[in-house]
């Protein structure tokens, strides 16, 4: 399947770094293609690339103004992101509960944590 004809997810589009980075400029206000560019050390071609990719996941939208593009974040896909990191977050949660007792009680809490989830698996 070619670049053009290929359908880009939320996820897809937000991997790269230089995305994520149009999608902040665009949290902030609408600009036109000219100004996003200007952020970049990549050419216009490769920034529209970017946008285009953005446009597919419906992460933004643009309108013709004159001559110039404007892009505007719309930001109801990443809803879907932020679901599936919510289903991560207990596991986090739990990983840094466990952090804090190491903490505040020492290294030895860990191997009693442990001991106790063993014994809980034998039974």
């Amino acid at each position: 399947m070619s670049p053009s004809a290929e359908n880009y997810d939320v996820f897809q589009a937000i991997a790269d770094p230089t995305r994520r980075e149009v999608l902040r400029l665009l949290a902030e206000k609408e600009l036109p293609i000219s100004e996003i560019t200007s952020h970049f050390p990549i050419s216009r071609t490769a920034v529209t690339k970017h946008l285009h990719i953005l446009s597919e996941a419906k992460l933004v939208s643009g309108k013709k103004v004159g001559r110039e593009k404007i892009y505007q974040l719309q930001p109801e896909p990443l809803r879907e992101l932020k679901q599936w990191l919510s289903f991560y977050e207990q596991f986090w949660n739990n990983k840094l509960s466990i952090l804090k007792h190491v903490v505040e009680n020492g290294e030895n809490s860990v191997l009693k944590i442990v001991e106790t989830k063993l014994n809980r698996q034998e039974e």
